[in-house]
């Protein structure tokens, strides 16, 4: 991790990039940001979430069509993206991520729209994760929803078994393509407590 790591590294100071510098990314890095990742806690375990690291200019490339158009130039910049997305049959690692209980999982291999939701749900309490473990460990990240879902999975996914989430560009961002800081909802706006 950085030495200057901080809450505030996580929160305050981060932002969302749109554009990146031209500095690689390691493996060993992307194996340490999951590596943190994985460790969030999910509904029974269930760790449904799947990345496919696109680290080369074409595997972006491929990514590219699927892309609205203000996306293709940020991603083109960023040493990584990452393709985050869910795995419709995590159920089957029950015995493995579940050991004490695995018959709990047969709820969802029974239930197709149970699993479904399940896994959507959790694998985005993971994604939220994946950004707090990148920043972790001195990425910056530009999360991206714009993109063509179904060319996103017949492209990347054909088969079915995942299915898109979000997409989230890594690397140093580049701080003259940040926007001004917009605003967040007071907690009395957005709060309640009974």
């Amino acid at each position: 991790m950085p030495e200057n790591f901080s809450v505030d590294t996580l929160f305050n100071h981060a932002r969302s990039q749109n554009g990146f510098q031209n500095t690689p990314v390691a493996e060993d890095v992307l194996r340490r940001l999951y590596d943190l990742m994985k460790m969030g806690p999910t509904s029974a375990n269930c760790s449904p979430m799947r990345v496919v690291f696109l680290t080369t200019a074409e595997a972006r490339a491929r990514l590219t069509p699927a892309l609205s158009p203000g996306n293709v130039a940020k991603t083109a910049s960023a040493p990584v993206t990452a393709l985050l997305a869910w795995d419709t049959r995590f159920h089957a690692h029950a015995e493995r991520l579940f050991p004490h209980n695995p018959q709990l999982y047969r709820t969802f291999a029974d239930n197709a729209v149970h699993a479904d939701r399940t896994a959507f749900r959790n694998a985005t309490l993971q994604a939220g994760y994946f950004l707090l473990a990148a920043r972790a460990v001195g990425l910056d990240c530009g999360p991206m929803s714009g993109f063509d879902e179904a060319l996103v999975n017949e492209t990347f996914f054909p088969d079915g078994r995942y299915r898109i989430n979000f997409l989230c560009n890594l690397g140093h961002g580049d701080p003259s393509k940040l926007f001004a800081r917009l605003p967040r909802l007071d907690f009395n706006e957005a709060c309640r407590v009974l």
